[in-house]
C-alpha cells in the first residue's frame, strides 16, 4: 500500500496484552495481503499481472474483481470523476484501495469487543464504537495552506477521508483530461465505508462542485470542499463541529 498505518484500541477497562497483539498481528496480516494482491509496484502482484496483460478478468483472485466491481460503482456515483481505468499507466485502483484494506484491518480489531478502534491509514480514517468518554470520535482536517494546522474537526461515526494535493504536489489525474491540474485544494468526505469515501474524496478535488452536487445527492456521504481561494462548501449534512479556521 506504499504508505504508514496505525491501530488505536480504546476501552476503560483496560486490555489483555496476548489478545491485543494477537488482532494486532491479524489485522497486519489482513493490510500485507492487501499489498501483496494489489501492489502496482510488485512485478508478479495478481494486480501487476492483470495491468500487464498476463491475467484476463476471469482469472483475478476475487478480491480483485470485488474491488473492481465496487470502483465501477463509485465511477457511476461520481459521473466518472473517479475512474480507475483512465489512468496514465494502466488501471490503477489504488484510489479505493487504501481505504478498502483499512476497512477490513478494522473489522478485524472490532472483533476484541474494545470500546473503539481507530484505523488511521496516511490520513485517511475508520473508527469502530465509541472514545473513552462514550463519546463520538472527533477527527482533525488538515488545513491544505498549513500542513502543520487543523482546519476544522468532524464527528466520526465510521469513516473519513481527506484528499488534496498539499502532500505530494499535484497528482491527481483528471479522467476526462489527463492532466493533474485539481479543481479544489482539499476535500474530505465521511460515510460509513472507508474505500468509497476516499474514493470520493479523490473526485471531488478533481471534479469540484460538480461532483459535489452528486455527492450530495447519496444517502450515506457527506463531504467539504475547499477551494483554492480558501472558499469552502458542503453538503447539508456535514459533520463539521465548528467552522473552518483557513489561516
Amino acid at each position: 500500500m506504499g504508505t504508514i498505518v496505525t491501530f488505536d484500541l480504546f476501552d476503560p477497562r483496560g486490555f489483555d496484552d496476548r489478545a491485543v497483539r494477537e488482532v494486532f498481528d491479524r489485522a497486519c496480516a489482513v493490510l500485507h495481503e492487501v499489498d501483496d494482491v494489489f501492489s502496482t509496484w510488485k512485478p508478479q502482484s495478481p494486480m501487476s499481472r492483470l495491468r500487464r496483460g498476463e491475467l484476463d478478468a476471469a482469472a483475478v483472485p476475487v478480491q480483485i474483481a470485488d474491488v473492481l466491481e465496487r470502483c465501477r460503482e463509485v465511477k457511476s456515483m461520481t459521473g466518472g470523476w473517479f475512474d480507475p481505468w483512465a489512468m496514465p499507466d494502466g488501471l490503477d485502483p489504488t484510489g479505493y484501495v487504501k481505504g478498502w484494506g483499512a476497512q477490513r484491518a478494522l473489522d478485524v480489531l472490532a472483533s476484541l469487543g474494545a470500546r473503539g478502534a481507530i484505523v488511521n491509514a496516511a490520513g485517511d480514517v475508520c473508527v469502530n464504537g465509541k472514545a473513552l468518554d462514550g463519546d463520538d470520535f472527533r477527527i482533525g482536517i488538515v488545513n491544505p495552506f498549513n500542513r502543520h494546522a487543523v482546519a476544522g474537526v468532524v464527528r466520526a461515526t465510521n469513516a473519513v477521508a481527506t484528499s488534496g494535493d498539499y502532500e505530494r504536489g499535484s497528482h491527481l489525474v483528471n479522467p476526462f483530461s489527463g492532466n493533474t491540474v485539481s479543481a479544489m485544494a482539499a476535500a474530505t468526505v465521511c460515510g460509513p465505508d472507508l474505500g468509497v469515501a476516499d474514493a470520493l474524496a479523490t473526485a471531488l478535488v478533481v471534479g469540484g462542485h460538480e461532483v459535489l452536487e452528486l455527492v450530495q445527492a447519496l444517502d450515506a456521504y457527506e463531504a467539504l470542499v475547499i477551494g483554492r481561494d480558501r472558499q469552502w462548501a458542503t453538503t447539508e449534512n456535514f459533520p463539521l463541529v465548528s467552522g473552518l479556521a483557513l489561516q
